[in-house]
């Protein structure tokens, strides 16, 4: 299959010399670049890096359908196969390679790592596999899985179904817990250097893992039932590992520098870049900037950055709607640009060029928590773990008196928008919080939390593109060009594609 050998030599090159000759220096090899040669701790870096960049930055399009972000209809004319939902085999297809590219490296670590007896390099590699795979599943569904890296075996590579996927993820996190619960770090060559997220701490690799286990059991709620969920989440429990909990974030930090090449990810992209060039594109959605200046909610002034130019004395943040374009003949003075409305770079959300990079901040993993015990999945108190969830939102956001900002908020007289005692769906209190505290973290699980659990209403986000017709947000992606060039064989017995009707296994 074409599309593996280029992920293979790729993969092999890239491994070497990081995303840049000075970045990731501890990834050159003076040895041939062959699978064999590459040690775990020389690929790991990279892997981990290009792990949290692809979740945070290259699942833009989500963050717009659902409703956190918009395009500057001043500046730029619209998209119209994203605002209008007209998908088609070009639609986000690097992201798919990316991916696959990113998952050659873990399956060459997990291997070599196997035949090294690094099991604590094991161990991550099989967590950080089904991150890859999850997000891979939640977009197409059946993708290819277990052959996926067996060139040898199979030139053209089968799919495996959605369900079965998910599965053997679950029992690869139950397998990569054991092994890292009974590792010896010392015994994994340059494991505390090469570790970029954990720095070798094998406790809070068992927390994230078990944490990923949480979201993949929780993406499956409408599937399972909650006796279900119970029934699968005992056994997370039963392992003694724990979940992440407050200031446990799961971020890398690879040294992050305002140098050419070693920008944090998320600034680099959505902020300024390291040749000067800010990003005029993406703006603040009106739905959700109105959502929580309408309730109280200061966040968005950490979300989103004040104006630069405001057109209005005091309309410091303005966002555009959804798939909104100006009608044609509009003056250009009348027109609000770049300058004159917000981007999606707040001082919380983009806190400088050398933060570290997230890739599953600690607010998500108590949300999830909090969403398990509501479900009667998990012990304890449903309140006490939300409202510990939406306090962390604040203070991972670094708002002043994050504290009592949030404890204000959780229980307003005024707005009692987030007061637990005053809603009454509990499941769609926690699930809406949990929608805004996700801004711009991973457009995509927002998207997944939106198709399982109904939240934000769809009529609240919908594009307004009058090229929309009928179509509503998409249930699911096409497969990517190259798939239907090089893989027809597979691919075409998946049928045809439809993203209005046909939906991901655990979409019900």
């Amino acid at each position: 299959m074409k599309k593996i050998f280029s992920i293979i030599l790729t993969t092999c090159v890239l491994a070497l010399t990081g995303c840049s000759e000075e970045f990731f220096n501890i990834n050159q090899s003076p040895n041939s670049a062959i699978e064999e040669n590459m040690t775990p701790s020389l690929i790991l870096p990279r892997a981990l890096h290009r792990t949290a960049s692809e979740s945070a930055i290259n699942n833009d399009e989500y963050l717009r359908w659902m409703g956190y972000w918009s395009r500057c209809s001043g500046n730029y004319g619209p998209n119209v196969d994203e605002e209008a939902y007209l998908l088609s085999s070009s639609f986000r297809r690097a992201s798919y390679l990316n991916w696959y590219n990113i998952l050659k490296d873990f399956d060459v670590i997990e291997k070599n790592a196997r035949t090294r007896n690094e099991t604590a390099y094991l161990g991550i590699a099989k967590i950080m596999k089904t991150i890859g795979f999850m997000q891979l599943v939640d977009q197409y569904n059946n993708v290819p899985y277990s052959k996926a890296f067996d060139l040898g075996g199979n030139m053209l590579t089968p799919y495996d179904k959605g369900e079965a996927i998910y599965k053997d993820m679950i029992l690869q996190l139950d397998s990569a817990d054991r092994l890292l619960k009974a590792a010896d770090v010392n015994a994994n060559l340059d494991i505390k250097t090469a570790d970029i997220m954990f720095k070798g701490d094998l406790a809070k690799w068992r927390k994230f893992g078990n944490t990923q286990r949480l979201r993949l059991i929780l993406h499956q709620s409408e599937l399972l039932g909650n006796a279900g969920l119970k029934t699968e989440i005992d056994k997370i429990v039963a392992n003694g590992g724990g979940f992440l909990g407050a200031g446990e974030t799961a971020e890398v930090q690879p040294t992050y520098s305002k140098d050419l090449g070693k920008q944090n990810p998320y600034w680099n992209t959505f902020n300024i870049n390291d040749a000067g060039g800010l990003d005029n594109f993406n703006r603040a959605n009106t739905y959700f900037l109105n959502l929580l200046k309408s309730n109280n909610d200061i966040r968005y002034q950490y979300f989103y950055s004040k104006a630069t130019t405001p057109k209005t004395t005091g309309e410091d943040y303005y966002g555009y709607v959804y798939g909104f374009d100006y009608p044609s003949g509009t003056p250009e003075a009348s027109k609000y640009n770049a300058a004159n409305s917000s981007n999606v770079a707040g001082p919380g959300i983009a806190k400088s060029a050398t933060m570290a990079q997230w890739l599953m901040p600690s607010f998500e993993s108590l949300f999830m928590q909090a969403e398990a015990i509501q479900r009667g999945a998990l012990t304890g108190d449903a309140k006490v773990a939300y409202e510990a969830a939406v306090k962390e939102s604040y203070v991972w956001l670094g708002v002043t008196d994050a504290v009592t900002e949030a404890t204000n908020y959780l229980n307003s007289a005024t707005k009692p928008f987030a007061v637990w005692d005053q809603n009454t769906d509990k499941l769609k209190l926690i699930m809406t919080q949990k929608y805004i505290a996700m801004f711009g973290i991973n457009g995509l699980e927002t998207w997944t939390d939106f198709r399982r659990v109904g939240f934000p209403a769809q009529a609240d986000i919908l594009s307004v593109s009058p090229s929309r017709g009928n179509n509503v947000i998409p249930s699911r992606l096409i497969y990517p060009l190259e798939e239907y060039q090089y893989n027809s064989a597979n691919v075409l017995l998946e049928g045809t594609i439809n993203p209005q009707t046909m939906k991901i296994f655990w979409d019900k």
